[in-house]
C-alpha cells in the first residue's frame, strides 16, 4: 500500500463520517426536543446504557451530562441483568444506545423499565427494532455506510451516535441556564476552576504578613519592610489606621538614584496616595486584570471599602502560582 493510498483512505472515512453527521443533523425532529424537556423535568437522575462500542458511547454520554450540571450515571447492560438494576428508581430516565436495537442484554431490561415506570429514550440506528418500539422516545442515529471497508466495524455509527449524545447534553445545558461558574463547581481541579472561584481571601497575605508603616516612619524603616515581607512594597496608615498610601521598591530605587538623602526622611514625603485595593470576596481573576489595567504588581485588600487598617495584600506571584492567567 502506497503513501497516497493510505492518505486517501484516511480522507474516505472522515468523508464519510462527516456525510453521516449532516445525515442526522437533518433529521433531527420534534423527538429531539422531547427527549431534552424530559431529561430536563426528570425529578430523579439519568441512567445511561449500552454494550459494547455503544456501552463506550453512553459511558462518555453519562460523564458529559454529569459534568454540566445533569446528574448522570452508566448502567453496563450486562451488569443491569444481574443486579444493578437497583440503582434506577421511577423518577429516573434511561437512555439506552444500540445501533441495532436488538442488542440481547439490552432486550432483556426493557420490561424491567417498563416495570419501573421509568421513561426510556432509544438512541439507535433502527427505528423499527424492539428496543425502538418499546421507547417512549426515539432518536434517529441511521447512517447509510459505515467507513469500515468490510461493513463490520462500527465508525459512522458510533461518530453519530456520540453526536446525538453531545447534541442532548449541550441542548440541556443551554436550556438549565448553566453558566461557567456552573461548570467551575463540577471542575474544582483545572484551570477554569481556579479562576472562577479562588477568591483573593483565598490567595492573600494576612496579619504579620502584610506589610505596613506608620506616616511618620522614615523611609530607612520603611526599607526594612519593603525587604522583610518580600512583597515589594509597603502601606503607609495615618494615625487612626487608614490607608493613606503606598510607597513600593521601585520609589526607594528612583528615590536613591536622585540622591536627596531620602533614607531619614519620612514616608509621607515619597508614598503615592490613594493605593488601588480590592474586596476580599473579589475573585483572584478580577485581582489580575487590576494589577494588569494599572500595571501594579500587588492590591491591599478589605473587606468591603478600604476603610481602616486592611485585612491583606495580594502579589500577581500569589494569582500566576494558583494557575490563573
Amino acid at each position: 500500500m502506497t503513501d497516497e493510498t493510505i492518505l486517501e483512505n484516511g480522507k474516505r472515512v472522515i468523508r464519510i463520517e462527516h456525510e453521516a453527521l449532516k445525515e442526522v443533523g437533518d433529521r433531527l425532529d420534534r423527538c429531539f426536543v422531547d427527549a431534552v424537556k424530559a431529561l430536563f423535568e426528570t425529578g430523579g437522575r439519568v441512567i445511561v446504557t449500552g454494550m459494547g462500542k455503544s456501552g463506550v458511547i453512553a459511558r462518555k454520554l453519562a460523564s458529559t451530562l454529569a459534568s454540566t450540571g445533569t446528574p448522570s450515571i452508566y448502567l453496563h447492560a450486562a451488569e443491569g441483568v444481574h443486579g444493578d438494576l437497583g440503582m434506577i428508581t421511577r423518577d429516573d430516565v434511561v437512555i439506552a444506545l444500540s445501533q441495532s436495537g436488538e442488542t440481547e442484554e439490552l432486550v432483556k431490561l426493557l420490561p424491567a423499565f417498563q416495570r419501573l415506570g421509568t421513561r426510556l429514550i432509544a438512541v439507535t440506528g433502527q427505528t423499527g427494532s424492539t428496543l425502538a418500539q418499546r421507547a417512549d422516545i426515539v432518536l434517529d442515529v441511521s447512517v447509510n455506510d459505515e467507513a469500515c471497508p468490510l461493513g463490520l466495524a462500527p465508525t459512522a455509527s458510533t461518530t453519530a451516535m456520540l453526536a446525538m449524545g453531545d447534541a442532548l447534553a449541550i441542548a440541556l445545558l443551554e436550556k438549565r441556564g448553566f453558566n461557567e461558574e456552573d461548570y467551575a463547581l463540577l471542575h474544582p481541579g483545572g484551570s477554569l476552576g481556579n479562576k472562577l472561584l479562588l477568591t483573593v481571601n483565598d490567595l492573600m497575605h494576612t496579619g504579620e504578613a502584610i506589610p505596613l508603616v506608620s506616616e511618620e516612619t522614615l523611609m530607612r524603616e520603611a526599607l526594612f519592610e519593603i525587604t522583610s515581607k518580600g512583597l515589594g512594597v509597603t502601606g503607609i496608615l495615618d494615625e487612626s489606621e487608614n490607608l493613606i498610601g503606598v510607597i513600593t521598591d521601585g520609589d526607594l530605587r528612583r528615590g536613591l538614584e536622585r540622591g536627596d538623602n531620602m533614607l531619614e526622611k519620612p514616608v509621607s514625603e515619597f508614598m503615592s496616595s490613594n493605593p488601588k485595593w480590592i474586596s476580599r470576596d473579589a475573585l483572584a481573576q478580577k485581582a489580575l486584570h487590576e494589577m494588569e489595567t494599572y500595571s501594579i504588581t500587588q492590591l491591599f485588600v478589605f473587606p468591603e471599602s478600604p476603610n481602616g487598617r486592611p485585612v491583606g495584600i495580594i502579589h500577581i506571584h500569589d494569582i500566576l502560582k494558583a494557575g490563573i492567567a
